[in-house]
């Protein structure tokens, strides 16, 4: 029984490729381990040429905390700002074009030091706020300054923009802090890309100013200058006068910038005379370049020196090429915006000035609304202030 069941069939173990690899990966972990044990004393030979960090300095190296971000500066190693301890030289190239260099200066202290990337702009969170840097102590409240690295206000405080080199537009709306109902009405309204122009002579501007720049725009500080029909046409009070004393209108503008915080430049109220007499013009000027300020000439004055003088200072400035509202009917101020789209498209860059009065809101609502569809790009007037520098 049984004798005719076929012979059993030898079994043949076969290994898959996966059983293959697997012993392979296992022989190659144990193979790494025994260089490991083997090269841990040559590996602890070299970390120790460097001293251990203590867990502060851990925890440092790891980020910056939220003191940082606000402008303090961690204990451990230095920070710098790329301009600071760097020369900087600006030349004007025969196409207008201005080319910045950096050279660096020597330090006295040796080791390392952390290069911060220079940014143009706040930090949206902080916008409201102020960068104490940029702040001096005066008997006419906190001014504008440069800071010890280099840093200007113009550039703290500009509102950011793309970096493309296509058809730009930067509409400055002026007048507010005059009236509530205007200057709500505007920074509710108006996109975060119209530069705002507050009035020096105007009502609670530290909480508009708050305001408008929680709300993305770029300021500037309206000062009022003497215009031809004076006292006919008078600006307000301390306005900057020709017969006034060199002294006397420098306290007469810090007493103004002083009003305010977190803007990038300064821009006349009329001043037409003003703006045409060099001898009383210049000191100004210069010492708003020296604080890290640009100015904005609004264009209304055919014989305004401001060219002229802020090129021999290096002053960055810019010129209103239109004013818009004169006329103060919406169709009129449309009109105007799309002559202002004209002149972009011919020259690249192109200002407009408005004032906050509800039909200039409107039409400069409208007109933005749709202005990026056309391929134009709103930027804040501090993209447009060229860098002049001194021959």
């Amino acid at each position: 029984m049984g004798q005719s069941r076929p012979a059993a069939r030898r079994r043949v173990r076969r290994f898959s490729s996966a059983a293959v690899l697997a012993s392979l990966a296992v022989a190659g972990i144990l193979g790494l381990s025994i260089y490991a044990m083997r090269g841990d004393d040559a590996l602890r030979q070299v970390a120790s040429n460097d001293p251990p960090a203590s867990e502060p300095d851990q925890a440092q190296s790891l980020g910056r905390n939220d003191q940082d971000s606000a402008g303090q500066q961690p204990a451990g190693m230095p920070r710098s700002n790329p301009t600071s301890g760097a020369n900087i030289e600006r030349t004007l190239t025969d196409d207008g074009m201005v080319v910045t260099k950096y050279t660096p200066r020597s330090r006295d202290s040796g080791g390392p030091v952390l290069i911060e990337a220079q940014r143009i702009g706040q930090d949206p969170r902080m916008a409201a706020q102020p960068n104490e840097a940029l702040l001096e102590d005066s008997p006419y409240g906190r001014l504008p300054i440069t800071g010890p690295d280099g840093l200007r206000p113009m550039d703290q405080y500009a509102r950011p923009w793309s970096g493309a080199r296509g058809t730009r537009i930067a509409i400055v709306v002026g007048g507010l802090g005059l009236s509530q109902t205007g200057t709500q009405r505007a920074i509710r309204e108006l996109p975060p890309t119209i530069t705002f122009a507050f009035a020096a002579s105007g009502n609670s501007l530290q909480r508009w100013m708050q305001e408008a720049r929680r709300s993305g725009h770029e300021i500037l500080l309206q000062v009022p200058l003497e215009p031809f029909d004076y006292p006919a046409n008078d600006p307000g009070p301390d306005t900057l006068l020709t017969r006034t004393s060199v002294k006397e209108n420098l306290n007469r503008l810090h007493e103004a910038m002083g009003r305010i915080t977190n803007y990038t430049g300064i821009m006349n109220y009329l001043g037409g005379r003003y703006l045409a007499d060099a001898d009383a013009l210049e000191p100004i000027l210069r010492d708003v370049s020296q604080r890290g300020l640009l100015f904005l000439d609004d264009g209304t004055s055919a014989q305004s020196k401001t060219a002229v003088i802020a090129k021999a200072i290096g002053l960055p400035h810019a010129f209103g090429d239109l004013t818009l509202d004169g006329q103060l009917q919406a169709d009129a101020i449309l009109k105007k915006l799309d002559e202002l789209e004209r002149i972009a498209g011919r020259r690249g860059t192109a200002v407009g000035v408005a004032s906050a009065f509800d039909e200039s809101i409107d039409a400069i609502r409208q007109w933005s609304e749709k202005a990026s569809q056309r391929g134009i790009e709103i930027v804040g007037v501090s993209a447009l202030a060229g860098e002049s520098v001194e021959p």
